[in-house]
Order: C-alpha cells, then structure tokens, then sequence
C-alpha cells in the first residue's frame, strides 16, 4: 500500500481541488458546454450523437457585458489570497476531459502553460475533431487559477461509456490529483447516481484512501430550465404533464439537431413520441424499447425553420418508483422543474459537483440543481459570468 502524501502535499491539493471547482462554473459562463450526447454501448445505455457547436445554454450577452474584469472577479474568489499564500498548483497535475480542443496549440503560453499532455480516446484519435474550444477555455481557466499546475487534455468516442472511463483511468495513470469535465451525458445514469457506469467511474476514481485517488469535479449542468421530473400520471396511454394534457411543448433553439430524452430507475421503461404541432405528423421516436438494462429512450431529430413540437412520453413497464427524468437539448420545455435536473457525471456521489450563482450568490436560472436533500447537489457553487481572454 502506497502512503498518503505529507500533509502540505494535501493542503496543496485540497487548495487546487478547490480552485478546479470555481474552473468547472466559471468555464462554463465563457462558452456553455457542447452536449456530447451518449449512445448505445456495451454499458446499457441510450442512443445518441455528438453535436458540433450547439451551446448547451448560451449566457446572454448582457451577462457577459456585466463581467467585472478578471482580476476584480478573482480577487472577488480569494484567489489572490491563495496565490499569496503559494498554492498555486506547483506539483498538481489537473486532467480536463472535454470534447472541444480544436486548436490548443495556438493557446501554449498564453492562455495554457507552454506544455500541456495530451490524449485522444475517441476511436480516430483525434483531439480536435470537434469543432469547438469549449475544453481549451475550462483549460485556461484552470491555468489562470492554478498557474503552476500540469494540466492534461483528453476526449473520448461520444457514444462509448468504456472511452470516458479509458480517459479517466488515464489520467489517474498519469499521475493527476484532480479531473474536472463540464460536458453533460444525460442518458448515462438514472439522473439520481445510479446506472451502469457510475460504479465503474467510482472504481476508476478510487475511494480516496490511497495516494493516487483522484477528486472528479463536474458541472452541475444548465439544463434546469429543459429537464422535467415525476410521477408518471396516466391519461389515455400519454403521460399528463398537467390535469389533461398529455403534450409538453419543444421550442428548438434553430436548425442544430434536437436530443430529446428520458431516464428513469430499475423496474420501469418508458418511451418517447415527438410530434410536429402544425401538421401532426411524427418526426422522432425511442427505439429498442426491450433493451435489458436500458433506464433511457432517447429520440433525436432535425427541427425545421420557426418548427414547434410536443412531446409525449408513455410507460411501457411498471416496476419501479413510477417516477421519470425528461431533458431536451437543443430546447427549451414548457413544463418544467429545476430539481432533480443534475445529469451524468455530476449526479453521482463519487463526483464534486459545481453549480452557477450570480454576483448576490442566487442560482442562475439555467444551472441544475438536486432533489435529494440527504445527497445535495451541486456540492460546490460559484459566481458567473467570468471574463476570458
């Protein structure tokens, strides 16, 4: 058994952990994730794709117009303060796991250090191959945070849970302390922690007793405003969203494809119908309903120019708890609930979760939060918009 290490070792990372949970909030108010969307893999879970350069939920430009200057919201942090006293991440190493690096390079010793390790784990091994700098602008939020730190960049294949867990296993190899992801998979758990793969992440990560285990900090996700949780209440075969309606209105935010899906415990399977409003006409549906396992029905689409739809969701097996986790991407809902609406990987107890507040310290409206006040979730918040370089 390797010792645990010295007692400044661990204020050094507990320093930097912390400063790598202001990065996950404040890496998301510079450009909102892209929704790596997952797909059917050996793990039991949904079908899915991989968006190119669909914000998850913009920040509004007034937002980013009212963000005090960088040094000012630092300072606001005590960041200056953890500088002074010397954490400063020298001897930590930090791995961002992301899809959008498209072009790193360009950032070495300016916004990054002037090296930075780095690993592909999508099945072509590129690392640029979104296109997106989504992963760069967490990376140079943690460099601006934590400027002594090593950091580490990887992706993985978006439709492969066993890929996600390469990279952490990965990163855990390569000798990091700390992994920070703010990119969202919904359809990879139950929305509460549980599903196929957060066991294997947590075995990944380790228990935190040994010197190579590993703090997992995670976006809390804005989809609070695009995510629905309940009991199912059945009218006439459809889900009731209210005493006698049975649609649940998607207004897309353009021409980006639309993920549209649902998750739920052990024990219950639904699935998901989604219609056009002006002509009735279905233009997605879930399939591999039977799928053993499965706790998620996705169904995905292109939506046309000013398109409105509804969405119905019908229970195929009763078992469970009744109850069920709806979330869009790429749209806004008209019945919705902010609770409950924390997504894979920061849903899980082996994962530090970090929401968004504003300046007075209240929840954004688009940053998820729990529902289970024995597990509170997001564990961390900080304040956004934060200005980039």
């Amino acid at each position: 058994m390797r010792s645990l290490p010295s007692r400044a070792k661990r204020l050094r990372i507990a320093a930097v952990g912390w400063l790598a949970g202001l990065s996950v909030i404040l890496s998301a108010a510079i450009q909102s994730p892209l929704m790596d969307l997952p797909s059917e893999a050996r793990l039991a879970v949904a079908p899915a794709y991989e968006e190119d350069s669909t914000p998850d939920c913009p920040v509004p430009d007034t937002d980013r117009e009212r963000a005090p200057p960088r040094g000012r919201h630092l300072a606001a942090l005590g960041v200056d303060r953890w500088h002074a006293a010397g954490y400063r991440g020298r001897g930590v190493k930090i791995a961002i796991l992301d899809s959008g690096f498209r072009g790193y390079r360009n950032f070495l010793g300016s916004a990054l250090p002037d090296q930075v390790t780095v690993h592909s784990f999508r099945y072509d091994g590129n690392l640029e191959a979104k296109n997106s700098q989504h992963g760069v602008l967490c990376a140079e939020v943690l460099h601006e945070l934590a400027p002594e730190a090593e950091l580490l960049l990887a992706n993985w294949e978006p439709d492969a849970p066993e890929r996600f867990l390469d990279a952490v296993r990965w990163a855990r190899e390569q000798g990091a302390h700390i992994i920070s992801c703010s990119v969202i998979m919904p359809s990879w758990s139950d929305a509460e922690g549980g599903g196929p793969v957060h066991p294997n992440l947590a075995h990944v990560l380790g228990s935190g007793d040994q010197a190579q285990d590993v703090l997992f900090f995670a976006s809390a996700g804005n989809i609070a405003r695009r995510h629905w949780t309940g009991p199912y209440r059945d009218g006439a075969g459809w889900h009731e969203w209210q005493p006698g309606i049975t649609d649940n209105r998607l207004t897309s935010w353009g021409r980006e494809r639309i993920s549209v899906e649902v998750c739920w415990s052990t024990g219950d399977g639904y699935a998901l119908q989604v219609i056009d409003r002006f002509d009735g006409k279905t233009v997605a549906r879930s399939s591999d309903l039977a799928k053993p396992g499965r706790r998620c029905a996705v169904a995905r689409f292109i939506p046309a120019p000013g398109g409105s739809y509804s969405i119905h969701v019908g229970r195929t097996q009763a078992g469970g708890s009744g109850a069920f986790h709806l979330v869009t991407l790429g749209g806004e809902l008209e019945y919705s609930t902010p609770w409950g609406s924390v997504p894979f990987p920061g849903d899980g107890a082996e994962v530090l979760t970090v929401g968004a507040v504003d300046v007075a310290g209240q929840r954004q409206p688009y940053s998820s939060c729990g529902a289970d006040p024995r597990r509170p979730k997001p564990d961390l918040v900080a304040p956004v918009p934060f200005a980039s370089s």
